[in-house]
């Protein structure tokens, strides 16, 4: 039985959209990569954890439980996790569609502080320029290259979904796949 999923993409591919879905259909925790990531600050996003702690803490949590999906990426300092998968979930979306999600998520999380005037305007400027690199660049950042290389080490199945599905068909796709593999 696959009891441990770990889904990735590229940002604002959908992968806590789909993680929290699915779990809450199948009645698996749920835990995400950026909650061990970064450090909780007045300012999100801006102060990450030393990647020992980041370990320490996700494992703790991860061994907590039998029954997990986490979402989010581990690229760089995560690959401890690589055994404990039994079902990796990837989920690519052409990169118009992630930078515009991107920018509306940041909208309804930050409001106004994103704008020119805003306090947080300059990090959502360089994240969404980040961000909009993810298809074309190399191993050396968060990128569909270093996807790719990471996902060739896994010794367990991966589902890749493609293209602009609602959270509903994604989780209907995993779920199915989840009986095929049981089976």
């Amino acid at each position: 039985m696959i009891k441990r999923i770990h889904i990735l993409g590229a940002s604002a591919s959908g992968t806590t959209t789909l993680a929290k879905a699915l779990s809450k259909e199948i009645g698996y925790c749920h835990f995400d990569t950026d909650d061990y990531f970064w450090t909780s600050t007045d300012v999100p996003f801006t102060q990450k954890r030393k990647i020992e702690e980041r370990q320490e803490l996700l494992k703790k949590d991860l061994n907590s439980t039998s029954k997990w999906i986490l979402s989010g990426s581990l690229c760089g300092w995560g690959d401890i996790f690589i055994p404990y998968f039994d079902l990796v979930v990837y989920l690519s979306l052409p990169k118009e569609i992630r930078i515009k999600r991107l920018i509306e998520r940041d909208r309804q999380r930050y409001g106004m502080e994103i704008e020119q005037s805003g306090k947080m305007y300059q990090m959502h400027k360089e994240f969404v320029e980040w961000a909009s690199k993810y298809d074309e660049a190399g191993p050396d950042m968060r990128s569909k290259a270093l996807h790719d290389l990471w996902l060739s080490k896994l010794p367990c199945p991966i589902l890749k979904i493609e293209g602009d599905k609602t959270v509903e068909e994604r989780t209907n796709i995993v779920k199915e796949h989840l009986k095929r593999l049981d089976m």
